[in-house]
């Protein structure tokens, strides 16, 4: 039996890979987990990422004990501008942890950093405690900050259970 230890990292594929890490690293403060790679190609990557003639480059950065991988593709399609909103198949964004979203988007925005709006507080359902609120890097992809205040994991086991109880029988899907 295969079991899954956690995730190893997240990936996010950028345009250009020096002006993410002075966002990521500079003004994010997320450190390196090595050095960023020249770039890859050849029919052996074309094949293992799936797309023909592909090229690439990338770098690890740590947020705390998880990597963040950013890929720029030598061979982008086009136009290749604009990242899927967040209502799109597909799309995703990156949370990260803080101590104090309040504080950390003020120290962030006197780094020129915009942000989608003020600080979200939730303090009913299954969400209670978080404190976000978005924001886009240097190509529009969105990064949220997450203050967990506080967590009530007593809720959460019979929430799980009446889901799985009263949830709709799966639909088989072939590809």
């Amino acid at each position: 039996m295969w079991t899954i230890e956690g995730v190893h990292h997240t990936a996010i594929i950028v345009k250009d890979l020096d002006q993410s890490i002075y966002f990521y690293h500079d003004t994010l403060g997320l450190p390196f987990d090595r050095e960023p790679s020249p770039w890859f190609e050849g029919p052996e990557l074309a094949r293992g990422v799936g797309v023909p003639g592909a090229s690439l480059r990338q770098v690890c950065l740590r947020i705390g004990v998880d990597i963040l991988e950013l890929l720029e593709y030598g061979n982008p399609p086009d136009p290749n501008d604009t990242p899927p909103t967040q209502n799109q198949l597909g799309a995703m964004h990156l949370a990260l942890r803080v101590d104090d979203v309040a504080t950390t988007k003020r120290e962030l925005e006197g780094k020129g950093v915009k942000f989608l709006s003020d600080v979200n507080v939730v303090d009913q359902g299954v969400l209670a405690g978080w404190r976000w609120v978005y924001l886009k890097d240097p190509d529009g992809i969105t990064v949220e900050l997450v203050e967990e205040a506080y967590s009530e994991p007593g809720k959460r086991p019979a929430g799980i259970a009446a889901y799985l109880a009263s949830r709709p029988p799966q639909v088989s899907t072939s590809r």
